[in-house]
């Protein structure tokens, strides 16, 4: 390794960021005037990133730009990583092309399960490019870093280095839950596989954690853990948490429901919806705050506009009603469009809104929106099969309200 891929990561920031940053700029537009942040473009980035690290960059898809105190970060944490024994382990390559190091002493060796279930508790998480932190955001390789370090398992940091990380799994087919699949040439991208050919994976910048079918050419597919740990029957990326359709846990799974989770269930089988959908959109609307109220007026744990409100005739700060008037308008949504995106989308932007655009408006809060929930929802079914009885199908008047 050069001595210049050894320098401080200041050093190596500021010399990115004067032979590829473009000039800073006075934006004029009024007296609150401020001066534009640095930022590179990605189409230059991974080739310099590479002759000043000896890798390429990692989690840049689909980032138009690259924020520099993240940058400085991830090369400082990837740096500390390949200057010291980040791992534990006894050599470099060890590290890099031999197994990953635990930290469970004489515990038991975490299953491809356990990887499964540890990474879908950041479904929904926001995808920040150079995020290790699940409270603020993860990008690619940090979701996967947190995830086997959740089970005592030391990664490298760089989705470039994780895919070299324990031992070769030469097809799809023999890929099991837990294994790491890496994309792109020099890779760029990486992901958990969960079976049934899908991965858990953050995916670019707008979207968040989710589960998703592999839609690129795969570089590399690598099992961390010994073949006796991963050795576990496929975990299907369609299983019901909560829904009570596979056995008696009656949680929906999403962090924070806990108060709300009696009422979730109540409506989800009256209306026959998924009660961790309906989970999922309080999450996204308020944060489980029966209290909060948006900028532009709208009013408790899901969020409704006054008039929507009244129209539905509930009263919105009051959970019972708000959980039960959300599923109600939700179930009419998705009976009037068809699909479960479409569905949020004119929950969030309004049936009108959907209607006009022949699809999701292309808004990108009602865009992120959509991503979000379905990320929180983990690749379920909206629906409940077969649904209850009393759901029957709710009228709609003339502005797309349940009457």
């Amino acid at each position: 390794m050069t001595s210049t891929a050894l320098a401080p990561a200041a050093v190596r920031v500021a010399e990115i960021q004067a032979r590829f940053s473009p000039a800073p700029r006075i934006d004029s537009n009024g007296p609150n005037a401020q001066r534009s942040s640095g930022s590179i473009n990605t189409s230059t980035f991974s080739s310099v990133l590479s002759s000043l690290m000896g890798a390429t960059v990692a989690d840049i898809e689909g980032s138009p730009a690259i924020d520099l105190s993240a940058l400085s970060t991830l090369i400082a944490e990837s740096a500390s990583q390949r200057t010291s024994s980040a791992l534990t382990t006894t050599g470099s390559a060890r590290a890099l092309a031999g197994s990953a190091e635990t930290k469970t002493g004489s515990g038991p060796t975490p299953s491809g399960s356990d990887v499964v279930a540890a990474a879908k508790q950041y479904l929904g998480v926001d995808y920040v490019w150079g995020g290790t932190d699940p409270s603020k955001g993860l990008d690619c390789s940090g979701l996967v870093q947190r995830v086997y370090r959740d089970l005592g398992v030391q990664l490298p940091r760089v989705s470039y280095d994780q895919a070299k990380v324990g031992t070769k799994v030469d097809a799809i087919e023999q890929a099991r839950p837990g294994d790491l699949v890496a994309f792109g040439s020099p890779v760029d991208h990486i992901a958990i596989y969960v079976g049934d050919g899908k991965i858990i994976q953050a995916p670019r910048s707008g979207d968040v954690v989710r589960i998703s079918d592999i839609s690129r050419p795969i570089a590399a597919i690598r099992r961390v853990l010994p073949n006796s740990a991963s050795a576990v029957e496929t975990v299907p990326a369609t299983t019901y948490i909560g829904t009570g359709a596979t056995g008696p846990d009656s949680s929906t799974g999403i962090p924070g429901a806990a108060p709300y989770e009696n009422l979730f269930q109540q409506a989800g089988a009256k209306y026959g919806l998924n009660p961790r959908l309906l989970a999922a959109v309080a999450k996204t609307e308020s944060n489980f705050d029966p209290a909060a109220r948006s900028g532009v007026g709208a009013i408790g744990l899901m969020q409704f506009m006054p008039a929507t409100a009244k129209g539905l005739g509930i009263d919105p700060t009051d959970p019972a009603q708000a959980v039960d008037g959300g599923a109600r308008y939700l179930k009419a949504q998705l009976d009037r469009f068809g699909s479960v995106d479409l569905a949020l989308a004119a929950y969030n932007a309004g049936p009108g809104a959907v209607q006009r655009a022949g699809g999701v408006p292309p808004y990108t809060e009602t865009r992120n929106y959509v991503a979000k929930v379905l990320g929180l929802l983990g690749g379920q079914a909206p629906t409940l099969a077969p649904p209850s009885a009393s759901a029957d199908r709710p009228q709609m008047n003339q502005n797309g309200i349940p009457s």
